[in-house]
C-alpha cells in the first residue's frame, strides 16, 4: 500500500486489547496528506462522540473518558454510544436477528452527532472509533456528515478489510466488497475539510494479518498487512507492539487522539480521582447469544465494598436497584479508593458477581452483561472464574498474565488474540479466593458456587 505521507511512530520496548467477534464469519477535491490541525483554544476543542467496536458497547472508553477529564475536558462535552445491535450481519444486505447493517450504524451514529451538537451548542464534532466504529464514522462523514466533523481518528479499524477474497463479497469485513471498496475508492480515501488520523498496531493486531488463521482459514493469504489500518490522506501512526483493542484503549493511544484532536499534548496521561464518585449504567442483554445493548428491565444490581487481599465483603450492599424499562441501573454513590463487587441477576442468566479494581471517578458508561451460560466445559465443575480483559488481550510473554498464581493455559501465545480466560474449580475449593493479576492490576474475586448458577469474573479496567 503507498502512503502520500507516512508517520511512524515506534514505541520504546514493550508495552504492557472489540469484545466481539468479526463475522467471517472519501474523496472529491485533490489528495494532500493531512496534519494536525493547529492548537485551538480551549474554547474551541470540539465536544468528542466515541464510537465502539463489534459487539461492544460505550463502557470500553470508560478509562479514555476519564484521561479526558483529567485534562480538562468537561464530561458534557462527550458521548459515547451504545449501538443497538452492535455486531455486524454476515451479509451487510441480509437480515439478522439482533444484528446491524452499516447503513444501521451510519444512521445511529448520525442521530448521536446531533445530540451531541444539540447538547453543546457547537456546530462541529469530533469522532473517534475503535474497530467497526471507524466504518460508521467514515461512512458518516462520507455519506453527508463531513460539515458536522471536525476531526476524525480511526483506531485499529480496518479500512482496507480483514481480508480481501471473492468469496463473502457481502461482508463488510471484506476488502473486495462493496461496502469497503466504496469507502476506499479514488487515491485520496478520506474526505476533505475533516483531519483524519489513524492509529494502528506494528504486527500486533489480529485483525491485520497476512496469514488467515485469525478469521478460520489457517495458511491462507488474507491479502491484507499490518499496514491495512492506514489510509491515503490521513495522519497514520504506528504505535509499536499493541492490539487490536489497545490502539484505542491505551494510554499511549489516549496521547495521540488528546493531542490530535486539542492540538496539543495533554497535561497528564495517569487518571485524576474524584473525592466521591457516582456510578451508574446500562444492563444489556445477549438474546439467542448475540450481543445486544438492547435494555434488560428487572434486573437487580447489587454493590458490595470488598477487601482488596481476599475479595470478602465488608457489610452489607453499598447500593441495590433494579433496572427498569429503560434498562438503567443507579446512580451508586462510592469511594474511589474502595475494590468492588457488583452483582447482576436478570430472569434466565447466570447470577454473575463482578470483581473491579477502584474507580477513581464518577461514570455513567458502567454497562453490565450477564455472563455466559453455563455450558458443558463447566460440567463437574464447584466454581466458574473469568478473567477479563475488556479493553486489551493477553498478550504472552508480553504481558504478566497469571490467573490463580499460573500462567491460564487457554491463552495463546504470539499476536495477542484472548480477552478472557476461564478458571474452573473442584466443589472442594468452591468459595475460596482466585487472584487475578495483569501487569499491575491485581484483583481477587471469591469463587461462588456453580451449582447455584453464579460465575464470578475479574473485569481488569487497564
Amino acid at each position: 500500500m503507498r502512503l502520500s505521507r507516512r508517520l511512524i511512530l515506534k514505541s520504546a520496548g514493550t508495552l504492557p486489547l472489540l469484545a466481539g467477534s468479526f463475522g467471517l464469519p472519501l474523496l472529491g477535491v485533490r489528495a494532500w496528506a493531512q496534519t494536525v490541525p493547529a492548537a485551538p483554544r480551549p474554547a474551541e476543542v470540539p465536544p468528542v462522540l466515541f464510537v465502539h467496536g463489534n459487539g461492544d458497547y460505550a463502557a470500553l472508553w470508560i478509562t479514555t473518558l476519564w484521561r479526558m477529564e483529567s485534562n480538562g475536558v468537561p464530561r458534557e462535552r462527550m458521548l459515547a454510544i451504545n449501538f443497538t445491535d452492535p455486531l455486524a450481519r454476515t451479509d451487510d444486505k441480509v437480515e439478522q436477528a439482533n444484528r446491524s447493517s452499516t447503513e444501521d450504524q451510519r444512521r445511529e451514529l448520525g442521530e448521536a452527532v446531533k445530540e451531541l451538537q444539540r447538547r453543546t451548542g457547537a456546530s462541529r464534532v469530533a469522532l473517534v472509533g475503535n474497530s467497526r466504529g471507524g466504518y460508521s464514522i467514515r461512512n458518516h462523514v462520507k455519506n453527508g456528515g463531513r460539515e458536522d466533523v471536525s476531526h476524525a481518528v480511526l483506531c485499529s479499524v480496518p479500512n482496507h478489510g480483514i481480508y480481501d477474497w471473492d468469496e463473502n463479497p457481502g461482508n463488510e469485513f471484506n476488502g473486495r466488497g462493496p461496502f469497503l471498496r466504496g469507502l476506499n475508492d479514488g487515491e485520496n480515501e478520506v474526505v476533505p475539510g475533516t483531519a483524519f488520523l489513524t492509529l494502528r498496531s506494528d504486527g500486533y493486531d489480529k485483525y491485520a494479518q497476512p496469514d488467515g488463521r485469525f478469521v478460520g482459514k489457517p495458511g491462507t493469504p488474507t491479502g491484507v498487512t499490518s499496514d491495512g489500518p492506514a489510509l491515503n490522506g490521513a495522519t497514520n501512526l504506528v504505535l509499536g507492539a499493541i492490539d487490536h483493542r489497545e490502539t484505542a484503549f491505551h494510554p499511549r493511544a489516549f496521547r495521540e487522539i488528546y493531542k490530535f484532536i486539542a492540538g496539543k499534548e495533554p497535561s497528564r496521561i495517569e487518571i485524576v480521582p474524584e473525592a466521591e464518585v457516582k456510578l451508574s449504567g446500562l444492563v444489556t442483554g445477549t438474546p439467542g447469544g448475540v450481543q445486544t445493548n438492547r435494555p434488560v428491565s428487572g434486573a437487580s444490581v447489587e454493590i458490595y465494598r470488598v477487601l482488596p487481599d481476599t475479595g470478602e465483603r465488608i457489610g452489607g450492599p453499598v447500593h441495590a436497584s433494579q433496572t427498569g424499562a429503560d434498562g438503567r441501573w443507579g446512580p451508586a454513590r462510592v469511594d474511589p479508593s474502595w475494590y468492588l463487587e457488583i452483582v447482576l441477576a436478570s430472569a434466565g442468566s447466570v447470577t454473575t458477581h463482578f470483581y473491579r479494581s477502584p474507580f477513581p471517578r464518577s461514570s455513567d458508561v458502567v454497562h453490565l452483561r450477564a455472563a455466559r451460560p453455563l455450558g458443558p466445559a463447566d460440567a463437574g465443575a464447584g466454581a466458574v472464574i473469568i478473567m477479563s480483559r475488556p479493553r486489551g488481550y493477553f498478550g504472552l510473554p508480553r504481558d504478566v498474565v497469571l490467573l490463580d498464581g499460573k500462567e491460564p493455559p487457554d491463552v495463546k501465545p504470539g499476536v495477542p488474540t484472548d480477552s478472557a480466560s476461564t478458571l474452573r474449580l473442584p466443589a472442594a475449593e468452591a468459595g475460596r479466593s482466585v487472584v487475578a493479576l495483569f501487569n499491575q492490576e491485581r484483583i481477587v474475586v471469591r469463587a461462588w458456587p456453580a451449582s447455584e448458577s453464579r460465575i464470578a469474573i475479574a473485569e481488569l479496567s487497564y
